[in-house]
């Protein structure tokens, strides 16, 4: 009986759905997170009626045909892109995008990685770095003199030393943009990779067309609404439950039909 396949393809495809969900609910207080969403598609149909097939020398033409699916797959697991909260830090290397774009970091193996979380540190040479000790791009130094710590709205790095009045540029932020962001590849540690789906990077200042700026003493909180995720999840359980339930009714079918007499 094909309910019997038909079932477990549902079941298969609600558990990556509640894996989707509890990751989601696992990074809600991840900063710059991106939540997560299970898309799926119905699986063949097997025609035992073909719509549109003649039924008569008359030509008369079938209307609805018979068709019976085959369950249900996991189409993709497509990143919502929506922008997440600004959680005031008051810290002057916590910075936050409000907008499109990625901060670009250098990786130990000379790649490039993009991120949305913007809690950035000092190295012990004073050059700004993520909190795994990851250059951001371009690389800007900190001198040790330096008591204070600016970044405007465009991503200039200003800062005043000891005994002066005016500030200093001592380097530009630069943003990433992606034709299809949500193709970017995560590899964790709240870090992304460029991918064939994602595009090329585009670089830009903060405030340029296309651009979001960027704000100083703030974090980009993550995207996950919890309440919508826990709703989002009951309904995962129950579609799950409903076609172990498919399964069961069919189990007990066969088990009549074996014993008639």
């Amino acid at each position: 009986m094909r309910s019997l396949a038909i079932g477990a393809t549902g079941m298969i495809a609600q558990q990556l759905n509640v894996e989707t969900i509890s990751n989601n609910i696992a990074n809600s207080t991840t900063t710059g997170y991106k939540k997560q969403r299970a898309e799926f598609q119905d699986l063949l149909y097997q025609n035992f009626r073909r719509i549109g097939s003649t039924s008569s020398d008359a030509g008369t033409v079938v209307p609805t045909g018979v068709q019976v699916g085959a369950g249900v797959r996991v189409a993709a697991v497509a990143r919502v892109l929506e922008q997440g909260n600004l959680n005031i830090t008051d810290n002057k290397l916590d910075v936050a995008i409000n907008g499109s774009g990625y901060f670009q970091v250098t990786l130990p193996s000379g790649d490039t990685a993009y991120t949305r979380a913007g809690n950035f540190k000092l190295s012990p040479e004073g050059m700004i770095v993520t909190a795994d000790g990851y250059p951001v791009q371009p690389n800007i130094t900190i001198p040790n003199n330096a008591v204070d710590i600016s970044i405007n709205s465009s991503g200039e790095v200003l800062i005043k030393l000891d005994g002066q009045t005016a500030t200093q540029n001592v380097g530009q932020i630069q943003l990433a943009t992606f034709a299809n962001a949500a193709g970017l590849e995560a590899t964790g540690d709240n870090l992304f990779m460029e991918s064939g789906a994602s595009g090329q990077a585009v670089t830009g200042n903060p405030g340029a067309p296309g651009f979001g700026r960027v704000t100083q003493g703030a974090l980009e909180t993550s995207n996950v609404n919890v309440v919508q995720e826990i709703t989002t999840l009951i309904t995962a359980q129950r579609a799950y439950e409903m076609n172990s339930k498919v399964i069961k009714t069919t189990d007990e079918m066969m088990q009549q039909a074996s014993q008639m007499k």
